[in-house]
């Protein structure tokens, strides 16, 4: 690890963690920290993966620093998966955070290896699909999940050839996004132009979907481990070190688990001095009190902004393909609560309301503030409220986030920088 004191905060997927967590955090304020800044990783195939990510991130901080601020560092480790716009991953390491569903996988890594042009492959694809996510398909095409009686996101009940079609064509679109091989990282992958023609050609937007449905899942996760896991801790946090400011930074899935944390809090709790989001995976509505689109409605985050002694920061990027191209489809195709309008078919239309905060920062919450990055590393941010930062010229792609300016809006954000 790049820093000390560091520690590392452990969740299930429920979001219960081991005895003892909160106390290791306030004992760092009995040792002196000031400051504790936690960052919780995206999609990540392994712990020792979110680990390292900590070590790179967390690198820089050290020289950043203000005299007489003793920081601590910890990393939030959750069970997730890896979601970027680079090569895709082998689908096959699903089974590390998904190991109950591992003949599912199996089956699914077959056929995204094989490619069988045949439409009842699709069929048997999407039917593996809503067995690996708990989706029960109701008789009227519509379905919920298993055990909850939520809305399904269509595209896991839809006809399997249209959607893998679907993603195919926004795939082929965005010639932004480079060329990948399928579900096999080694032996027996497919490269994107062994593809034949006719449905075979759809097995390329499989993957995707494959991909889609795991972020379904995450989601959920993510939304979880931050209300139910980080949230109440931070709570049994603050009760035994109430001088101990907390920032907290996410990482696209991670994120949204920060941000959920903040809504997870104990009622008067109010240990997190700031918050950095960087390339979020959540609706750029999520924390407007009234949607554009759908005035009566507000964001599933409505005014969480409140509960954070400082400023909430969004980094975005332009060059994020996965939230440039693929967030919006999917979020389109889940019925996304924050964007989906009663008028809306499966398909639906280029729209802002399928946004993503990491694609294009806070939307819909008076007085946000926007900076450049060259502006918010000369000027700093504000003290308080929701702030948006167009880091577009470091961050190129979803995962880009080791960067020394980064780490610069983090401190400006905490009002712990030189």
């Amino acid at each position: 690890m790049s820093v000390e004191p560091y520690r590392e905060i452990t969740f299930d997927k429920e979001g219960d963690g081991p005895a003892g967590q909160s106390a290791a955090l306030a004992a760092l304020a009995r040792q002196g920290v000031t400051d504790l800044v936690m960052l919780a990783h995206g999609w990540n195939s392994s712990p020792s993966g979110a680990t390292r990510l900590c070590s790179d991130f967390f690198e820089p901080f050290p020289g950043l620093l203000a005299p007489g601020i003793e920081a601590g560092y910890a990393g939030v480790i959750w069970p997730s998966m890896m979601f970027t716009g680079e090569p895709v991953p082998d689908y096959r390491a699903l089974v590390t955070v998904l190991p109950e569903k591992e003949p599912v996988l199996d089956r699914l890594t077959e056929l995204l290896v094989t490619t069988p042009a045949e439409e009842r492959a699709f069929a048997e694809f999407g039917s593996l699909l809503r067995e690996l996510t708990d989706v029960v398909a109701g008789a009227d095409g519509e379905g919920v999940a298993a055990g909850s009686g939520e809305p399904l996101p269509a595209f896991l009940v839809a006809d399997p050839v249209e959607v893998c079609a679907l993603f195919t064509e926004a795939l082929e679109a965005d010639t932004t996004a480079p060329a990948t091989t399928a579900a096999g990282a080694g032996a027996g992958a497919v490269p994107v132009e062994g593809f034949g023609g006719g449905l075979g050609r759809y097995w390329k937007g499989a993957r995707e979907v494959l991909r889609q449905a795991t972020y379904y899942v995450m989601k959920k996760r993510a939304g979880r481990v931050g209300a139910s896991g980080l949230g109440p801790l931070l709570g049994e946090v603050a009760r035994a070190a109430p001088g101990l400011r907390v920032h907290l930074v996410g990482h696209s899935m991670g994120a949204r688990l920060v941000a959920h944390a903040l809504g997870g809090l104990p009622s008067g709790a109010r240990p997190v001095a700031s918050v950095t989001l960087l390339q979020g995976a959540f609706s750029h509505y999520a924390f407007a009190a009234r949607l554009p689109h759908d005035p009566g409605r507000s964001g599933s985050l409505r005014d969480m902004q409140s509960r954070v002694r400082g400023p909430l920061v969004a980094c975005y990027s332009r060059h994020d393909a996965a939230l440039r191209v693929m967030y919006p489809l999917a979020s389109r195709l889940a019925r996304d609560s924050e964007s989906f309008g009663p008028a809306d078919g499966l398909l639906g239309s280029d729209d802002p309301r399928w946004g993503a905060i990491g694609h294009d920062g806070v939307r819909a919450v008076p007085g946000t503030v926007v900076r450049t990055l060259a502006a918010a590393l000369r000027e700093g941010v504000p003290a308080s409220g929701c702030v948006s930062v167009d880091t577009a010229d470091v961050v190129r792609s979803h995962s880009d986030i080791c960067r020394p300016e980064l780490a610069r809006v983090v401190v400006s954000a905490a009002r712990v920088g030189r």
